[in-house]
């Protein structure tokens, strides 16, 4: 038998109808959700390429990422895991893990179980608490893909297989601060590479000034076409007749935003005005040394921009709600030690 550290560990989800917890606890095999289009597996030429053709062929619908996705999960399943490999099986049902080994190759099958006809036997060891992990753990194995590879808490489950397991008060694990860090950070990647690819141009600077909106702004968004470098006007009074105004220059770029541009704008501001520059990117030494010297210019970046978004997003009109699907949830935050 091999030496269960060198052995890969493997992750799988089920769906919620209640099938794979039949198939996988009480058939003993776990399996991939795809319909009846992709069919058997061992059909197609053993590499990737040919994986990710079939998948196209099947799916035309679909984008190149989820194309290379789902052939990727597909040809890990039947070709990189091996007999002897653990499985883990976080089942939304028991709300308990499940750490198996798989025990058969690859098989296909149709029969009753939903769309799980790509298929491994598994030899199920252990059924464990939830609470017995530690939170990076569990954040590893709530991958969004079906199936994937298990790597840096590995370790920890395999530990857990044989038995040992530490006692870890909730206040004491470690890896809640980098799990906090984690999905905050996955949702700013999130929020940035929307906004790159659904507000090119243009919609960016409606997005702006809808933002400015919700803090209190009224705003007017300069038509499409050479504007001067001025992209917003925004200013408090109803009638924006009164000071003080900000113009501000929006970009839509994941970019370094240079000096060059930053001066243009400031060039733009007079007396009594300020300047704000707006980019989805980030800026160069030199732009944020201009600004050090300026009392009345800021310039926002991403990060920034993500942080603004979160605050006034239950302000947003549900048009920009709906282009940014966000959910309030709540995060462990690490108690600090004395």
């Amino acid at each position: 038998m091999p030496n269960s550290k060198e052995q890969t560990m493997w992750g799988i989800h089920g769906g919620q109808t209640g099938d794979a917890d039949i198939l996988f606890l009480k058939q003993n095999m776990i399996g991939l959700g795809w319909d009846l289009s992709i069919g058997d597996l061992t059909k197609l030429p053993p590499d990737r390429d040919a994986f990710k053709a079939e998948v196209a062929k099947q799916y035309p619908g679909d984008k190149p990422g989820a194309i290379r996705n789902s052939a990727g999960q597909l040809f890990r399943f039947v070709h990189e895991m091996q007999i002897d490999d653990f499985i883990i099986y976080p089942s939304k049902r028991d709300k308990l893990i499940h750490i198996g080994k798989i025990t058969g190759k690859y098989v296909y099958q149709k029969d009753g179980f939903g769309h799980y006809f790509q298929r491994r036997p598994v030899q199920w060891l252990k059924a464990l608490p939830r609470t017995q992990f530690s939170q990076g753990a569990l954040y590893e194995i709530g991958s969004a893909m079906s199936f994937f590879q298990v790597k840096n808490y590995a370790e920890e489950f395999r530990v857990a297989l044989e038995g040992q397991i530490p006692e870890l008060p909730a206040d004491s694990d470690e890896t809640v601060a980098s799990l906090a860090a984690d999905i905050e950070q996955t949702t700013h990647d999130f929020i940035l590479k929307t906004l790159a690819q659904k507000l090119k141009g243009h919609p960016f600077a409606d997005f702006v000034a809808h933002l400015l909106s919700t803090m209190g702004y009224r705003t007017h968004v300069s038509p499409e076409g050479p504007d001067g470098g001025i992209d917003i006007i925004a200013h408090k009074d109803e009638l924006g007749f009164e000071p003080p105004f900000i113009k501000v220059q929006v970009k839509s770029t994941s970019d370094n935003i240079g000096n060059d541009l930053v001066a243009q704008l400031y060039g733009n501001v007079g007396n009594g005005e300020s300047g704000l520059f707006v980019t989805l990117g980030s800026y160069t030494k030199a732009a944020r040394n201009f600004e050090k010297g300026k009392s009345n210019l800021h310039l926002i970046d991403g990060e920034e921009l993500v942080d603004l978004i979160l605050v006034h997003y239950e302000q947003f009109d549900p048009r920009y709600q709906g282009l940014l699907p966000l959910k309030k949830v709540y995060v462990p935050e690490p108690v600090q030690k004395a």
